[in-house]
């Protein structure tokens, strides 16, 4: 095989709950439930991960714990732990770019590697070989033409195996799938499409791109057809994302009604993504606010900034006359405060439009 780039996907296997396992190896083989405080009666907390023997059981991420109790009695549940999960992800980072390979970090479990190699199967084993050596975590990894293919390659290659989709395997694997197979199209999008008639992988790649752009639109529709035909993203970027900005949210145990309750939650919020702003050493230039009320009805408001600050007063003043553009007729199960941040080498009135 000759020397030519290729794209890898390395996604960590049931990454959150393998840091859990790591940490009590007593519970390795049995269904375990990472979520919330651990505590699956309280309400309105979600799975953050599951272990496959759980998984067995119809429990996924998103599943209210309660629900995932009712599944599996006998599961274990454990508390989240996000600064254990950020600790082993960055060891993972680190071990991956020694290689003589381009790394593009796509969250805490996963990233796209770019290599040129004659042997991207070889390259994959030694990449798995390292991350478990150092970390004790195994991965999948896929390999692929471009991101979408290395991305549903290592879907397939799970768990802890090595898959490759390329543009010449692509027909044969893909066109008789569903169009939500696709990385990048959810559920609600196949009904529509299959609403339609466009129900597989083939008929998607054979549409009319006009026809897809009358009805999704003139962007999103020619790009669902440019999926479907397995194309996608080459260049793996290793510059290191930055946020653009920063929220905190809050799911209440018992729905809140009480004006006075509801702006004190807004300030304690506002108060705490000031201060991570100023941590993070980002300037703040618009806020938003966010109100979940009974039963899942969710409504945002925001405003922009007279000048980018991180004064936790003004981000507060700006929360409250954004709460006050809200009807407070139901009772309110949520509340959140995101802002948006001034980026690098950019001006503050360029990131935005004013309102």
């Amino acid at each position: 095989m000759s020397t030519r780039d290729w794209i890898l996907h390395v996604d960590l296997d049931q990454f959150i709950a393998a840091v859990e396992l790591l940490r009590h190896p007593e519970l390795r083989g049995k269904p375990v439930v990472v979520g919330g405080s651990g505590d699956p009666t309280q309400p309105r907390t979600v799975a953050a991960t599951a272990t496959y023997e759980a998984r067995e059981h119809g429990i996924h991420s998103g599943m209210p714990l309660r629900t995932a109790l009712r599944r599996c009695p006998d599961a274990v549940f454990l508390p989240t732990d996000p600064p254990a999960y950020e600790a082993a992800s960055a060891r993972v980072m680190a071990t991956l770019r020694e290689f003589p390979v381009r790394v593009e970090v796509w969250g805490w479990d996963e990233a796209f590697i770019g290599a040129t190699t004659d042997d991207p199967e070889a390259l994959a084993a030694r990449l798995q070989q390292a991350v478990h050596a150092r970390t004790r975590l195994t991965c999948s990894v896929g390999i692929g033409d471009n991101k979408h293919q290395a991305k549903l390659a290592s879907g397939y290659a799970k768990p802890a195996g090595i898959h490759r989709l390329t543009s010449d395997t692509w027909a044969q694997t893909m066109n008789a799938r569903p169009t939500d197979a696709l990385w990048g199209i959810g559920a609600r999008t196949a009904r529509k499409l299959a609403d339609l008639g466009y129900h597989t992988v083939a008929e998607l790649a054979a549409a009319d791109p006009a026809h897809l752009a009358a009805h999704f639109g003139p962007t999103n529709g020619p790009w669902y057809r440019y999926l479907a035909l397995g194309k996608g993203e080459a260049e793996v970027v290793t510059t290191p994302w930055i946020a653009r900005g920063h929220s905190r949210e809050t799911t209440f145990q018992h729905d809140l009604t009480d004006p006075a309750d509801i702006a004190r939650h807004i300030t304690d919020l506002a108060r705490h993504v000031a201060q991570d702003a100023a941590e993070a050493g980002r300037e703040i230039i618009r806020v938003s606010v966010k109100v979940r009320f009974t039963p899942f009805l969710t409504r945002t408001r925001q405003s922009k900034l007279p000048a980018p600050t991180t004064d936790p007063a003004t981000i507060t003043r700006a929360a409250h006359a954004i709460l006050g553009r809200f009807d407070l007729n139901r009772p309110v199960r949520l509340l959140g405060v995101s802002v948006d941040y001034t980026m690098p080498d950019q001006p503050a009135e360029e990131v935005t439009p004013p309102d």
